[in-house]
């Protein structure tokens, strides 16, 4: 495998699992030898938080990447048990939004940044926030693909087809390599039936575009951003963090 691969984990639903999909594919793939970057462009910094690096202490954050007042390479701080770097994000990047309205080249500022610490990284994964706002179409300008994590749930399918809609647009009007890389299904507990009948009918919609890789619904994976690390290494023999190390497989292989 050759070359950077840019990723967005994005869905406009809240609370699928998107951070903890991105930290933990992170250090997986970390894990199997991968040079990783971690961008959050969340103002929560949720992805930050739970990759051990305290945000209310960054000099620097993804909100002064986007106005060019740093770079990565000065910007990044290393996840201290991830493995990988982490461009960080705090409260302050909700004030970008409005800064960035003004600005000129306002949705390509993120791609500049990343495509020039490039040669650092094997792959650079990107947490956007749920809203379709300047900070996710700059994610969507920077990627090569997305990554929707997604739970089998009967409304899950309704707003997949928003953000289908809104990659359709980008794609078409602001970064032509945009594609759906993939549709991961997380927070999955096969005992219920109604989460079956979603997956197959993903499986039959979307075909080869859904993962083969499933993360289950796992209490080791929700404790661990507590105490700053991903699940992956926090708890590596749970049953989530042995799934997102296969998933991390799965993508060197796909791309591969």
């Amino acid at each position: 495998m050759s070359g950077l691969r840019i990723f967005c984990v994005a869905n406009q639903k809240g609370g699928v699992g998107k951070t903890t999909t991105t930290v933990n594919l992170a250090a997986g793939l970390a894990l199997i030898g991968q040079r990783v970057l971690v961008v959050d462009l969340d103002p929560q910094g949720n992805a930050t938080m739970g990759s051990g690096v305290d945000k209310r202490a960054l000099e620097n954050t993804v909100y002064d990447v986007l106005l060019e007042s740093a770079t990565i390479a000065e910007a990044r701080q290393r996840s201290p048990k991830g493995g990988y770097d982490v461009l960080g994000a705090n409260r302050e990047l909700a004030g970008a939004e409005i800064e960035l309205v003004k600005l000129e080249r306002r949705e390509k500022r993120l791609r500049q940044a990343v495509l020039a610490a490039g040669a650092d990284y094997d792959f650079v994964l990107i947490d956007c926030p749920p809203s379709l706002s300047l900070l996710t179409l700059n994610g969507l300008c920077a990627a090569h693909g997305v990554i929707v994590p997604m739970q089998c749930e009967y409304f899950a399918l309704e707003g997949l087809s928003d953000l289908v809609n809104t990659i359709k647009q980008v794609h078409a009007n602001l970064n032509q390599d945009l594609a759906i890389i993939g549709l991961l299904r997380v927070m999955f507990d096969p005992r219920i039936t109604l989460q079956q009948q979603v997956s197959e009918q993903l499986k039959a919609h979307f075909g080869d575009k859904v993962f083969e890789t499933v993360i289950p619904r796992n209490v080791r994976l929700a404790e661990a951003p507590s105490y700053g690390q991903p699940g992956v290494v926090f708890d590596p023999a749970s049953k989530g963090a042995v799934a997102f190390v296969e998933f991390a497989h799965e993508m060197v292989k796909r791309l591969g």
